[in-house]
Protein backbone atom coordinates (compact mmCIF):
# COMPACT_ATOMS: atom_id res chain seq x y z
CA UNK A 1 0.00 0.00 0.00
CA UNK A 2 1.36 3.50 -0.96
CA UNK A 3 2.28 5.99 1.89
CA UNK A 4 0.93 9.16 0.26
CA UNK A 5 -1.59 10.13 -2.83
CA UNK A 6 -0.62 11.61 -5.99
CA UNK A 7 -2.41 14.30 -6.13
CA UNK A 8 -4.01 16.13 -9.26
CA UNK A 9 -6.19 19.12 -9.47
CA UNK A 10 -6.94 20.73 -13.00
CA UNK A 11 -9.55 22.60 -14.54
CA UNK A 12 -10.19 23.18 -18.39
CA UNK A 13 -7.66 25.64 -18.67
CA UNK A 14 -4.60 25.19 -16.43
CA UNK A 15 -3.29 22.36 -14.06
CA UNK A 16 -3.83 23.83 -10.68
CA UNK A 17 -2.03 20.76 -8.11
CA UNK A 18 -0.03 18.00 -9.06
CA UNK A 19 1.82 16.68 -6.13
CA UNK A 20 1.90 14.27 -3.14
CA UNK A 21 -0.27 14.83 0.04
CA UNK A 22 -1.06 12.62 3.00
CA UNK A 23 -4.79 13.52 3.16
CA UNK A 24 -6.98 14.93 0.95
CA UNK A 25 -10.69 16.28 1.64
CA UNK A 26 -12.70 16.58 -1.54
CA UNK A 27 -16.49 18.68 -1.32
CA UNK A 28 -18.37 16.28 -3.01
CA UNK A 29 -22.05 16.98 -4.24
CA UNK A 30 -23.04 14.68 -1.42
CA UNK A 31 -21.10 16.16 1.35
CA UNK A 32 -17.31 16.60 1.92
CA UNK A 33 -15.35 13.13 2.28
CA UNK A 34 -11.63 12.59 2.96
CA UNK A 35 -9.09 10.15 1.07
CA UNK A 36 -6.53 8.80 2.84
CA UNK A 37 -3.84 6.58 0.95
CA UNK A 38 -5.54 2.71 0.31
CA UNK A 39 -8.57 4.21 -0.21
CA UNK A 40 -11.21 1.72 -2.14
CA UNK A 41 -11.37 3.16 -5.68
CA UNK A 42 -14.10 5.99 -6.40
CA UNK A 43 -15.97 8.50 -8.44
CA UNK A 44 -17.55 11.19 -7.54
CA UNK A 45 -19.35 14.60 -8.49
CA UNK A 46 -17.48 17.69 -7.14
CA UNK A 47 -19.29 20.23 -5.45
CA UNK A 48 -19.15 23.49 -4.82
CA UNK A 49 -16.67 24.17 -1.48
CA UNK A 50 -13.46 23.92 -0.31
CA UNK A 51 -10.94 21.28 -0.84
CA UNK A 52 -8.24 20.67 1.62
CA UNK A 53 -4.59 18.69 1.26
CA UNK A 54 -2.58 18.14 3.73
CA UNK A 55 1.53 17.61 2.79
CA UNK A 56 3.38 16.75 6.10
CA UNK A 57 2.11 19.44 8.43
CA UNK A 58 1.10 22.05 5.84
CA UNK A 59 -2.18 22.35 4.94
CA UNK A 60 -3.63 23.61 1.55
CA UNK A 61 -6.61 25.04 0.45
CA UNK A 62 -8.17 25.17 -3.10
CA UNK A 63 -11.66 26.97 -3.73
CA UNK A 64 -13.54 24.32 -6.55
CA UNK A 65 -16.85 24.26 -8.05
CA UNK A 66 -18.23 21.63 -10.10
CA UNK A 67 -16.05 18.63 -12.10
CA UNK A 68 -15.41 14.93 -10.76
CA UNK A 69 -13.03 13.32 -8.65
CA UNK A 70 -11.44 10.14 -9.57
CA UNK A 71 -10.04 8.40 -6.20
CA UNK A 72 -7.88 5.31 -6.14
CA UNK A 73 -5.35 3.51 -3.25
CA UNK A 74 -2.64 5.68 -4.23
CA UNK A 75 -4.12 9.30 -6.43
CA UNK A 76 -6.73 11.31 -6.48
CA UNK A 77 -7.44 13.13 -9.73
CA UNK A 78 -10.00 16.60 -9.51
CA UNK A 79 -11.00 17.55 -12.72
CA UNK A 80 -12.91 20.47 -11.33
CA UNK A 81 -15.04 23.69 -13.30
CA UNK A 82 -13.13 26.11 -11.42
CA UNK A 83 -10.25 25.63 -8.79
CA UNK A 84 -8.40 28.87 -7.00
CA UNK A 85 -5.71 29.07 -4.35
CA UNK A 86 -6.36 31.30 -1.97
CA UNK A 87 -3.64 33.86 -3.07
CA UNK A 88 -5.50 33.66 -6.49
CA UNK A 89 -8.91 35.08 -5.43
CA UNK A 90 -10.07 38.35 -5.84
CA UNK A 91 -11.62 39.68 -2.76
CA UNK A 92 -13.45 42.62 -4.44
CA UNK A 93 -14.61 40.71 -7.02
CA UNK A 94 -15.48 38.04 -4.43
CA UNK A 95 -17.49 40.15 -2.68
CA UNK A 96 -19.19 41.94 -5.52
CA UNK A 97 -20.36 38.69 -7.17
CA UNK A 98 -21.60 37.13 -3.19
CA UNK A 99 -23.71 40.85 -2.99
CA UNK A 100 -24.98 39.78 -6.74
CA UNK A 101 -25.88 36.60 -5.78
CA UNK A 102 -28.01 37.66 -2.99
CA UNK A 103 -29.69 40.81 -4.44
CA UNK A 104 -30.62 38.07 -7.23
CA UNK A 105 -32.38 35.72 -4.32
CA UNK A 106 -34.37 39.26 -2.83
CA UNK A 107 -37.90 39.08 -4.30
CA UNK A 108 -38.75 41.86 -6.87
CA UNK A 109 -42.13 43.16 -7.53
CA UNK A 110 -43.05 41.66 -11.16
CA UNK A 111 -39.67 40.03 -12.14
CA UNK A 112 -38.62 36.05 -11.93
CA UNK A 113 -35.35 34.83 -11.68
CA UNK A 114 -33.59 31.39 -11.32
CA UNK A 115 -33.04 30.65 -7.68
CA UNK A 116 -31.11 28.05 -8.38
CA UNK A 117 -28.69 29.61 -10.81
CA UNK A 118 -28.19 32.59 -8.26
CA UNK A 119 -27.81 29.61 -5.25
CA UNK A 120 -25.18 28.37 -6.73
CA UNK A 121 -23.85 31.64 -7.51
CA UNK A 122 -23.79 33.11 -3.94
CA UNK A 123 -22.27 29.11 -2.85
CA UNK A 124 -19.66 29.64 -5.56
CA UNK A 125 -18.86 33.19 -4.64
CA UNK A 126 -18.94 32.50 -0.10
CA UNK A 127 -16.14 29.48 -0.55
CA UNK A 128 -13.54 31.87 -2.86
CA UNK A 129 -14.57 34.14 0.23
CA UNK A 130 -13.71 31.81 2.82
CA UNK A 131 -10.94 30.23 0.84
CA UNK A 132 -9.41 33.90 0.81
CA UNK A 133 -9.08 34.05 4.61
CA UNK A 134 -6.91 31.40 4.50
CA UNK A 135 -4.23 33.90 2.60
CA UNK A 136 -3.88 35.79 5.53
CA UNK A 137 -3.74 32.80 7.75
CA UNK A 138 -0.79 31.47 6.27
CA UNK A 139 -2.07 28.51 5.32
Amino acid sequence: MADRLRLEVSTPTRLVVSGEADEVVVPGSEGSFGVLPGHAPLLSLVGTGEMTYRAGREEHHLAVSGGFAEIGPDHVTVLAESAERPEEIDVARARAAFERAEQRLRPQAGEEGDVADAMGALARAQVRLQTAERRSGGA
